[in-house]
């Protein structure tokens, strides 16, 4: 009896010193090389990453390639598509520098990880995320990785012991099965994984819709090209794109998101441009109509992306040097992973404690 109370007491005491411990800050987030970036992947994600960066955090980013065949691609633009991947971040502001920068499936501690956590959930709770159930809905064969790729994506940040991860919205329930998996893990084992803030864009950069169809998001699953500016368009281009995006009927330069989405998208982009808010864009543009304000808007983004155009296909011109940064990037992460995965592995059993 006594000694049962001496070993409650103990387990009390472990588990008072794991929700105390402090974990060294850092930062991760992953991006999947699947082309260009456009406006609402640079405004969205990897211009807060730059932010990050300069705020002298400790900030890992991952080309997280594996995640990129989960469904039926091509090998050679996969290749392609992360070089390019690489040049886009580095142009876009990511210092090699002060970031680690790599690529997932050089580290090979992200699916030993993923397996582990796998051990740890239920088929069930994969089952209930949303984007398994959209993108599942309309294949007739559905691939297991696209069911298992979220455990994975919770080892890609747990793996680095990341404090905080910066995501966009339709992340949110992702990042909680992270912080369920943690939590079972350190539950079960032992304190091994902090549980990672979510870190959310507070800006307008989720509103930026798709400039043919404005009731979507901009994205790159949409078929019609038209309807996304990419980073490495060309100004001509830009500027017909603004030109012919889908407004309405109103001629005045007004910011309704929920019912005038595609003239507010034009104000969102200004806005995360020159840094006002779109109401005080409304107000200075108050003359104009929408066919004169789009003149405005695309001259504001080829001013801001030209230069960045013109880094990256400088950059995809020297493909030793984006090789040579991923590798370091892989050395620096390796560091991390390799002394994660020893902790974990010495605490489910697979090797001998020291």
């Amino acid at each position: 009896m006594i000694l049962k109370k001496i070993s409650l007491s103990c387990q009390t005491l472990v588990r008072f010193c794991h929700s105390n411990v402090k974990w060294k800050d850092r930062v991760f987030s992953g991006i999947q090389p699947t082309g260009t970036l456009h406006l609402g992947n640079y405004f969205g994600a990897v211009s807060k990453w730059v932010q990050l960066q300069n705020e002298n955090r400790e900030v890992i980013f991952s080309i997280v390639d594996m995640h990129s065949i989960t469904l039926p691609y091509n090998t050679k633009e996969l290749e392609k598509n992360v070089l390019l991947m690489a040049a886009s971040l580095i142009a876009c502001g990511i210092d090699p520098e002060k970031s680690t920068l790599f690529l997932q499936s050089q580290v090979p501690e992200h699916t030993q990880l993923s397996w582990v956590l796998g051990c740890l959930t239920t088929m069930p709770r994969l089952g209930q995320l949303p984007q398994f159930k959209e993108k599942s809905s309309t294949l007739k064969d559905v691939p297991l990785g696209l069911y298992l790729y979220p455990v994975l994506q919770a080892a890609d940040i747990l793996l680095y012991k990341a404090t905080k991860v910066p995501v966009g919205e339709d992340q949110i329930q992702h990042l909680q099965l992270a912080h369920s998996l943690a939590r079972t893990f350190n539950k079960r084992f032992g304190n091994t994984f902090p549980v990672p803030e979510v870190l959310i864009q507070q800006n307008c950069s989720s509103r930026i819709r798709n400039l043919r169809d404005p009731m979507k998001k901009m994205s790159k699953s949409h078929p019609d090209p038209r309807g996304r500016i990419e980073i490495t368009d060309e100004p001509d281009v830009i500027v017909e794109k603004v030109k012919k995006s889908v407004t309405d009927c109103t001629s005045k330069i007004t910011y309704d998101p929920e019912n005038r989405p595609g003239v507010s998208t034009l104000l969102t982009m200004h806005s995360l441009i020159c840094g006002l808010l779109p109401e005080e864009i409304c107000e200075e543009n108050s003359l104009l109509d929408t066919g004169r304000y789009k003149h405005i808007v695309a001259e504001a983004l080829v001013e801001k992306f030209t230069p960045i155009r013109q880094e990256i296909l400088k950059l995809i011109d020297s493909p030793e040097y984006l090789s040579k940064v991923l590798q370091e990037g892989q050395q620096k992460a390796n560091l991390i992973a390799s002394n994660t995965w020893q902790e974990v592995a010495s605490k489910i059993g697979t090797i001998p404690s020291n």
